[in-house]
C-alpha cells in the first residue's frame, strides 16, 4: 500500500492513456495505470481515492470490448469515465449506445451546468472531441451536466453514487479548461489533499533506498543523462560510497560526450565513478544488425555483459540499479498498453541476469517529474535539463546496420544542428533536436560531380514530457545554415530533410 493518497487510471488502450496519468499528477495526486482488466480485490487493496476509465477504440456494448468488473460501481469509490470509459460506465449501468449521426471529432464548444466538477470553469468552454459512438439514453438516477450541438450527452454525473462520464477528452491541451475539470474531480469529488510533491518524494525515497539496500554495494550504469544521473544521486545520498558507477563508453555517444560526461561527475561529484570503454565490444555485437527491436535488446544486454565484467574487478557487489522510469515500464507493455518498443531498461534485460536484484528508484516517475527530483537534490540545470537521450543512443539513429564510418557521419552532422540551434539561442524551446542517419542514398551535384550519399535527417520536437510532441517551427534561415553547414563540412552526405510529423502518429525517435 502506498505512504500517499492514490488515484487509478484504468487503461482501455486509448492514445492519451498516460497524459491522463500525467494530468492527475501534475495536480500534485500520485496515480497509477493498472490495466482496465484488473482483479477487484488489487483495486481494493490498494485503496484509491477515485478511478477514472480512459478512452479507448473499442464499441462498449460489443462482446469482445475491454469490459470492467460491473462491482467496482458499488465500491463507494469515485469514479470518472473519459470517452470510451463513459461509455461503458453508462452501457454498464443500464444506459444506451449509439453510432452518432455526426461523429464528431476535434474542437467543440461546450456548454456546462452549475456542478461542483465544473467549479470554476467557463459555462461555455471548448472541449477536444474524437468519438464515433455516444451515450444517447442514461441510466437511472444519472442526469446531464453538459452537452455540445451534436452531442446531448457530453458529460453526465450520479452525485449519490459519486459516478460521472466525460465524452470529450479533459486531458488534452484543446480542452484549456479541462485541467480544472480533472482538478476538480480530485478535489471536490475524492477530496483529495495533494499530497504528491518532489520534496517528499525525495525524503521517502532516500528512507526506502537505505531499507531496501541495507548494507550491501550497487552498480549503477551512468550515461549522464537525466534519468540515470538523478537515479545516481538519489542513491548515492541514501547509501554514499556502497554506490559504484559505471560510465559505459559504448560507442555510441555524441561527440565528445564520453569526456563530459566523466569530467562532470569526477570534478563536480563526490561519485565513486568508473569508467568502462567498450567501444570495439558493442560494436562487434551490432555487426550487420539492422532491426531496431533486436538492436535494442543487443545493446541492452551487452551493457548488462560490461556491468557484470565490471562488478566482478569489485568486492561483493550484489545489486543493479537502473533509471528506470514510468514511461519505460508502460510502453514496454508494463500495462494493458500495447508495446510500442522495448526500452533498454526494460524489455532489453536478459534472462539470467547475474545480479540479486534491482533498484530503480525512478520507476514511479514521468520524465518531468524525474527533472524535479534532480532539482531538490541540487543537481545543475545542464545536467537536470539535458534533452532526452536514449539509452542505444546512436545506434537507434543510424538506420540500418551501424559501422563506425556510419558513427562519425552522424556526430558531425549531429554536433553542427546542435551547435547552431545554441548559436540561434532556440535550445530552451525545442524539447529534443538531433540528426539521424537515414539508411538513403540520393543523387547530387558537387562541384559539377555527381555524388552518390548520404540523406541526413534532422528531428525537432516541442513537448512538455515525451508523451505527445509537435514538430518544432525551426526558422527557414537557421535550417538553411544547418543544412548548408553539413553539406559543406561532412564527407558523404549530399542532402538534409526536416521530419515534420508530431507524435502520435509517429515516435519522436526513428526507431
Amino acid at each position: 500500500m502506498n505512504d500517499h493518497e492514490l488515484v487509478l487510471v484504468l487503461d482501455f488502450g486509448g492514445q492519451y492513456n498516460q497524459l491522463i496519468a500525467r494530468r492527475v499528477r501534475e495536480a500534485k495526486v500520485y496515480c497509477e495505470v493498472l490495466p482496465h482488466n484488473a482483479e477487484l480485490a488489487t483495486i481494493v487493496n490498494k485503496k484509491p481515492k477515485g478511478i477514472i476509465f480512459t478512452g479507448g477504440p473499442s464499441i462498449a456494448y460489443e462482446e469482445d470490448a475491454p469490459k470492467v468488473d460491473p462491482k467496482i460501481f458499488e465500491l463507494g469509490i469515485p469514479v470518472l469515465g473519459i470517452c470510451y470509459g463513459a461509455q461503458l460506465t453508462a452501457h454498464l449501468l443500464g444506459g444506451k449506445l449509439e453510432a452518432a449521426e455526426n461523429r464528431e471529432y476535434g474542437k467543440k464548444e461546450l456548454e456546462v451546468a452549475t456542478h461542483p466538477i465544473f467549479k470554476d470553469v467557463s459555462t461555455k468552454t471548448t472541449c477536444w472531441m474524437s468519438h464515433t459512438y455516444h451515450v444517447t439514453a442514461l441510466p437511472e438516477k444519472y442526469k446531464i451536466i453538459a452537452r455540445t450541438d451534436h452531442c446531448p450527452i457530453a458529460a453526465f454525473a450520479n452525485d449519490e453514487e459519486r459516478i460521472y462520464g466525460f465524452q470529450y477528452h479533459p486531458e488534452v491541451v484543446h480542452t484549456p479548461e479541462g485541467k480544472q475539470m480533472l482538478q476538480n474531480f480530485l478535489y471536490e469529488i475524492c477530496d483529495c489533499r495533494g499530497d504528491w510533491v518532489m520534496r517528499n518524494f525525495v525524503e521517502k525515497s532516500i528512507q526506502k533506498l537505505r531499507n531496501q539496500i541495507g548494507d550491501r554495494k550497487v552498480l549503477l550504469g551512468l550515461s549522464g543523462g537525466v534519468d540515470s544521473s538523478v537515479a545516481a544521486m538519489l542513491i548515492h545520498r541514501a547509501v554514499g560510497h556502497q554506490l559504484t558507477c559505471i560510465f559505459v563508453d559504448n560507442g555510441l555517444l555524441r561527440k565528445d560526450e564520453g569526456d563530459m560526461v566523466e569530467q562532470v561527475f569526477t570534478e563536480q561529484f563526490d561519485l565513486n565513478l568508473k569508467r568502462a570503454n567498450a567501444q570495439e565490444l558493442f560494436l562487434n555485437n551490432l555487426a550487420g544488425i539492422s532491426d531496431p527491436e533486436t538492436k535494442r535488446k543487443n545493446i541492452g544486454e551487452t551493457f548488462i555483459r560490461v556491468f557484470e565484467a565490471e562488478a566482478e574487478k569489485l568486492d561483493g557487489v550484489e545489486l543493479l540499479a537502473q533509471g528506470t522510469i514510468y514511461p519505460d515500464v508502460i510502453e514496454s507493455g508494463g500495462t494493458h498498453a500495447a508495446v510500442i518498443k522495448s526500452h533498454h531498461n526494460v524489455g532489453g534485460l536478459p534472462d539470467d541476469i547475474k545480479f540479486t536484484g534491482l533498484v530503480e528508484p525512478l520507476r514511479d516517475l514521468f520524465k518531468d517529474e524525474v527533472r524535479e527530483v534532480g532539482r531538490e537534490l541540487g543537481l545543475p540545470s545542464h545536467v537536470v535539463d539535458r534533452q532526452p537521450f536514449p539509452g542505444p543512443g546512436l545506434a537507434i539513429r543510424v538506420i540500418g546496420d551501424i559501422t563506425e564510418e556510419k558513427l562519425v557521419i552522424l556526430r558531425e552532422a549531429d554536433w553542427i544542428y546542435r551547435e547552431e540551434i545554441r548559436k540561434a539561442g532556440l535550445q530552451k524551446d525545442i524539447w529534443q533536436y538531433f540528426a539521424v542517419l537515414t539508411g538513403i542514398k540520393t543523387v547530387g551535384v558537387m562541384g559539377d560531380e555527381r555524388t552518390y550519399s548520404y540523406t541526413i535527417g534532422l528531428r525537432g520536437v516541442t513537448s512538455l514530457d515525451g508523451m505527445t510532441a509537435d514538430w518544432a517551427r525551426i526558422p527557414y534561415p537557421v535550417l538553411e545554415a544547418i543544412s548548408t553547414r553539413i553539406v559543406n563540412e561532412v564527407k558523404n552526405v549530399n542532402r538534409i530533410v526536416y521530419d515534420i510529423t508530431s507524435k502520435p502518429p509517429s515516435t519522436i525517435e526513428w526507431e
